[in-house]
């Protein structure tokens, strides 16, 4: 099967997300700009003050003025500190919610792709784009987003009290602008394109050690270590060079910015002292201005180290949008089933186009039947497993439910109906009962008949806490079996009418697998079952058994009758049991 990379959203779709984002939280960025503002304008009294007591100084004044022009100067300090201390707690909460609902909205995004995406794609991309992406997303969204508007709101108000100082005296500070507009503009331009490249060598790099790491005893096995190695050297190459790349942009910008911080300081000082020198500027009025120039450094400098930030915000959120843009595989009509009567008509399906892995599949499968579907490695089991589960859509042919097809089933109708269980599973960080109780919420002993049923009780009631036991990452091991036995109990809740197991109990033992298959077996006794396994003494209880080769079903009947003609189901029969 091919793997895909997943989509990434373009710059117009960033930045609309971008301005929604900012429409939804109006209020509580409004408050927080005007604090801050507030506070910005209070730290700008204090350059006008000195200049204004230089002026004084030199014109002659009383020791009151001084000591009132003093005073203001305190007021104006301790004003800005109170102020900057409520926009700061106004910021982290903004940035806090925000990033809550960041966060969210990904995990969102991720549960509602369609699973055969999710297996298709790459294995790193999902995982880079859940983990190093969402976590850049929220450093800018919580840090980046708020300090660069704080740092352009003062940058604008700082340049406003220069001019209002002295037209004059503020015209050399413009001098920097064309040099700093040409150089962000030089930046901008190569950043995006070099940020989205540095993210995707991430993802080719997670891809690459996510098949190695799981894959090394294949790898060891097969002498494979010198092919998997150079993958690595090459995605590490491709790594390297891309945050080179970044590098190299920032470095050259970051010269132009620190060119452009010094020019504006050393041409107002100059500059201003020539217009005191010819009567168009007082002392107060060039002191004031170089002060504010030289205070307008320090929210610039904000803006511009910010920037690189935004840079790896703007690629990452593009990469968590993107995961959005990926079609729903599922187109809900609003028709219900009548009855449970599961049917597949000429059903194929095929990972690659022109390269089918099932052909014309016909089956009927009454309410309460169950059907063992067999067949050597590679035959299609779990393809066709996954199509009667509604989890593929057929390439060919239907796949229905009491004569709607699955695909025109909402997911969740389609869950409620039909669940499928695989020998892949996952324990969830909480305790075990939160663990059963995923597939519903439960009273303690419907979770103890669940556990119960899948031979699970004695061993989950001899844990430190019982079922109230931490399990998953960082609490309890489970073991491989005991997971599984947990995705059975999950199951149990679930209570659909239609269960496809596939290999549901192959990580058990045979004699935990046969007890375990015993109980399901009396909990699933009215329900449609489709159990798809290599053990042979599950087939031989079933009503029907389905033998599939090369994507075709070859026989089909009951154990009995299968034996009788000697067919494939026979020879599997014979080689099980060693004749």
């Amino acid at each position: 099967m091919s793997r895909t990379r997943l989509p990434v959203a373009g710059t117009a779709e960033v930045r609309a997300h971008g301005a929604a984002l900012a429409r939804r939280h109006a209020r509580d960025l409004t408050w927080m700009l005007a604090l801050h503002g507030l506070a910005a304008v209070c730290g700008l009294l204090g350059p006008w003050l000195i200049g204004r007591l230089l002026d004084e100084v030199v014109r002659g004044t009383t020791l009151s003025t001084v000591d009132h022009i003093g005073i203001a100067l305190l007021l104006s300090l301790v004003a800005q500190a109170v102020l900057t201390y409520w926009a700061v707690q106004r910021s982290c909460r903004f940035g806090e919610k925000v990033t809550a609902e960041v966060r969210e909205d990904f995990v969102d995004r991720v549960v509602r792709l369609p699973l055969p995406t999710v297996e298709d794609a790459e294995p790193g991309d999902l995982i880079t784009r859940a983990s190093r992406d969402t976590d850049a997303l929220t450093n800018t969204v919580r840090y980046g987003v708020p300090e660069t508007l704080i740092a352009l709101m003062t940058c604008l108000f700082t340049f406003a009290a220069l001019v209002l100082v002295g037209p004059l005296t503020a015209l050399p500070s413009l001098v920097v602008v064309p040099l700093l507009w040409a150089g962000t503009r030089w930046y901008l331009r190569r950043s995006q394109a070099a940020y989205r490249r540095r993210g995707a060598s991430y993802t080719a790099l997670g891809d690459t050690l996510a098949e190695t790491v799981p894959g090394a005893r294949t790898v060891e096995a097969l002498r494979l270590q010198a092919w998997r190695r150079r993958a690595l050297d090459r995605d590490l190459a491709e790594a390297y060079e891309a945050e080179r790349h970044t590098m190299w942009l920032r470095s050259s910008w970051y010269l132009t910015v620190e060119l452009s911080y010094v020019v504006p300081v050393v041409a107002t000082l100059a500059i201003g002292g020539l217009l005191y020198t010819q009567g168009l500027a007082t002392v107060g009025q060039a002191v004031a201005a170089t002060l504010y120039v030289r205070q307008l450094i320090f929210p610039l400098d904000d803006v511009l180290s910010w920037m690189d930030e935004l840079q790896i915000g703007s690629a990452s959120l593009a990469r968590v949008l993107g995961v959005s843009e990926l079609p729903d595989d599922r187109r809900p009509s609003g028709a219900r089933p009548d009855g449970r009567q599961l049917t597949a008509r000429s059903a194929g399906y095929s990972y690659v186009p022109g390269r089918d892995i099932l052909h014309g599949v016909d089956l009927d499968l009454a309410p309460g039947e169950r059907l063992a579907v067999v067949g050597p490695s590679g035959s299609g089991k779990s393809t066709l497993g996954k199509l009667l589960a509604g989890v593929y859509e057929p390439v060919s042919g239907t796949v229905e439910l009491g004569g709607v097809r699955l695909v025109d089933l909402g997911t969740e109708e389609l869950r409620r109906r039909i669940a499928l269980v695989t020998q892949d599973h996952h324990i969830f960080r909480g305790t075990l009962r939160e663990n059963v109780t995923l597939a519903r919420p439960a009273a303690d002993d419907e979770v103890e008949h669940a556990l119960k049923a899948v031979g699970a009780a004695e061993w989950a009631a001899a844990l430190p806490d019982g079922p109230e036991t931490v399990v998953g990452s960082g609490g309890h091991q489970l073991t491989a079996a005991q997971a599984q036995q947990i995705a059975l109990a999950r199951l149990v809740l679930a209570d659909p009418h239609t269960v496809v197991l596939d290999e549901a109990t192959a990580l058990l033992d045979p004699a935990t697998a046969r007890h375990t298959e015993r109980a399901l077996a009396a909990v699933l006794s009215d329900r449609t079952v489709i159990a798809i396994a290599h053990r042979l003494h599950t087939a031989q209880s079933a009503d029907r058994i389905a033998v599939l080769e090369n994507g075709r079903i070859k026989e089909l009947g009951s154990h009995q009758e299968l034996l009788a003609a000697n067919g494939a189901y026979a020879a599997l029969w014979r080689v099980w049991h060693g004749d």
